[in-house]
């Protein structure tokens, strides 16, 4: 005698294509939404801060914002480093394209979960100076944006560092427009 099979139901094949995607989705969603709390908590406390790295203004990625005078800003993706306190750390570059080609860097981090920012050290001449007393700063309110830009195109994702630095750089290499 031959089985045969019940032909299944077209909401039932839809259903089961669909339910794995939404799982996937589900669970990212979770592990974002639970890293940004574990990250926002009250008893936070960051860990200690590695010195300035080595940087290349070669090896600079220039991040997509308004063109301020003759300045570029980017970052050395070799310079990204996320810590587990979930500060995300880097050099930023600022480059002159006019005459004379000035260029500064800084030491910068980024606290995703509380939209803050500092500055560890600022590099002139041949050498890395540390700021005396670095205070967390917003996001919105620093005086200069270009973390901000940086945080919104590759650093962070629903209030919290993304998944690995490979994924920073690759959102960073993206075009963006506002």
């Amino acid at each position: 005698m031959v089985q045969q099979s019940r032909p299944i139901s077209f909401t039932r094949r839809a259903s089961r294509r669909l339910s794995a995607p939404l799982l996937v989705l589900a669970l990212g969603w979770v592990s974002q939404v639970a890293s940004a709390q574990v990250f926002a908590s009250p008893d936070w406390k960051e860990s200690p801060v590695p010195p300035a790295p080595a940087f290349d203004a070669r090896r600079m990625i220039e991040i997509d914002m308004p063109r301020m005078l003759d300045l570029k800003y980017g970052v050395d993706p070799k310079t990204i480093a996320t810590t587990g306190d979930g500060v995300v750390r880097f050099v930023i570059i600022a480059k002159s394209t006019g005459p004379g080609a000035a260029m500064n860097a800084s030491y910068d981090g980024v606290r995703c979960a509380t939209g803050e920012t500092k500055t560890y050290a600022r590099h002139s001449g041949d050498a890395w100076h540390e700021v005396e007393n670095p205070e967390w700063k917003s996001l919105e309110q620093a005086r200069t944006r270009y973390n901000l830009a940086l945080a919104r195109q590759a650093i962070c994702r629903s209030g919290a560092p993304r998944a690995t630095v490979d994924e920073m750089v690759r959102e960073l290499r993206k075009p963006q427009y506002y």
